[in-house]
């Protein structure tokens, strides 16, 4: 089974920095809750995972088609609920300039089908993948 790891070090009271493959980042908390913002919240982070891996794998199709769509943007929202914190749902609008909308519905549920965070969320959580217009 194949296994991904990252590795985080504490590098000041509420900061963390984290380490994968050749990339670092802090993760921390904003200051209105006791945090000295030196980066995102982890979950803020998880919804950049979210829309980071629907966007590459979203790339990578459009690339392998040759398809005449650019400009393409995800914004990833989540709703959350208090006792204990968490996410409830998360909503991708993915937009575009594309001529055949038939085509790129298609490429977007390809890259639904091919994320692995969409994927391990699936009937977990309330996910909705949306297109919007042309633009």
């Amino acid at each position: 089974m194949a296994e991904i790891k990252i590795q985080l070090r504490q590098t000041a009271p509420s900061t963390s920095e984290a380490t994968v493959r050749t990339h670092k980042f802090f993760v921390d908390r904003p200051a209105a809750k006791g945090g000295a913002d030196e980066g995102p919240m982890g979950g803020e982070y998880f919804l950049a995972a979210v829309g980071g891996c629907f966007m590459s794998t979203l790339l990578a199709a459009v690339r392998a088609r040759e398809a005449a769509i650019s400009n393409i943007q995800t914004e990833v929202a989540g709703t959350m609920a208090d006792s204990p914190a968490r996410f409830t749902a998360i909503d991708l609008h993915v937009s575009a300039d594309f001529r055949d909308r038939e085509l790129f519905e298609k490429l977007v549920q390809i890259a639904e089908n091919g994320c692995i965070m969409v994927n391990t969320l699936k009937g977990k959580i309330d996910l909705k993948v949306r297109i919007g217009a042309a633009v």
